[in-house]
């Protein structure tokens, strides 16, 4: 349990939608996993637009920890990659989700390999380097239905020794899904080259998740952890993001002590 006594502040990327069921979850996801851990939590949603302002890093460096949250198209297409971006240059503890899943691979094949073009079928849908496309599949319900994977809860399996698995404490779980992107299995080794190795896949072997084995903790996943958190289980996944972000505050005020 953490000793952290002032709040642990999560900064969410995303244009906050009173009507997005997923954005209350990812608000009540964060309270659940504070009361847990016995602290004090205080989360503020950063309008895309707004992580386009000089002032950007500055407010980001205020906050313990980033979670790029569900919602795409965003109001910023740019200001969610520059979200994303001041994460994994600065190693800021971070958690993507659904729509943010999707940037983050974006940003990575963007920012860390080169592909300036690289974008989602959402956004562009002619582009040459489209690394997140339609679902391959629809959900399972009257025949056509758009391919989609909106309120589909599926088997996922997690790769052996990853931090993911670790938190969970099981290699094989079920989770939901509320989006109608995925990614396009022609870019996947994006992910890879970008230092962000798949660490989870679906039924026929679809990227689900990656991490990144040497930041403080960086996680990305299509399926949305907040939507099954619950006051009395917090959520594994949301519980180890939250207890990152207070450990990077109390290290952040300890070398600011000893400076």
């Amino acid at each position: 349990m953490s000793c952290v006594t002032e709040p642990v502040r999560i900064g969410i990327l995303g244009d906050f939608n009173p009507e997005f069921r997923s954005h209350h979850a990812t608000n009540d996801s964060l309270q659940h996993a504070a009361r847990k851990l016995g602290m004090t939590m205080e989360s503020v949603w950063l309008a895309t637009p707004s992580l386009l302002e000089p002032n950007a890093a500055a407010i980001l460096e205020s906050f313990d920890g980033l979670w790029a949250s569900p919602g795409s198209p965003y109001q910023s297409f740019d200001g969610m990659l520059k979200g994303i971006e001041f994460a994994r240059v600065h190693d800021w503890p971070f958690l993507a989700t659904c729509g943010g899943f999707q940037y983050t691979l974006i940003e990575c094949a963007r920012n860390v390999l080169g592909l300036k073009d690289a974008t989602t079928a959402e956004e562009d849908p002619k582009a040459k380097n489209i690394i997140i496309y339609p679902v391959a599949c629809a959900v399972p319900n009257r025949a056509g239905d758009a391919p989609k994977l909106s309120g589909r809860v599926s088997e996922i399996r997690l790769r052996p020794g990853s931090y993911l698995a670790g938190y969970y404490g099981k290699e094989t779980v079920e989770e939901e899904f509320f989006c109608n992107y995925e990614v396009n299995p022609d870019f996947e080794w994006t992910a890879m080259e970008a230092g962000f190795p798949v660490v989870a896949r679906g039924a026929q072997e679809e990227c689900r998740a990656i991490e990144s084995p040497v930041h403080r903790f960086f996680i990305a996943t299509l399926f949305q952890p907040q939507l099954s958190s619950k006051d009395k289980k917090p959520h594994p996944l949301v519980l180890a993001f939250v207890q990152a972000a207070a450990d990077w505050s109390r290290k952040k005020l300890d070398d600011l002590i000893l400076s």
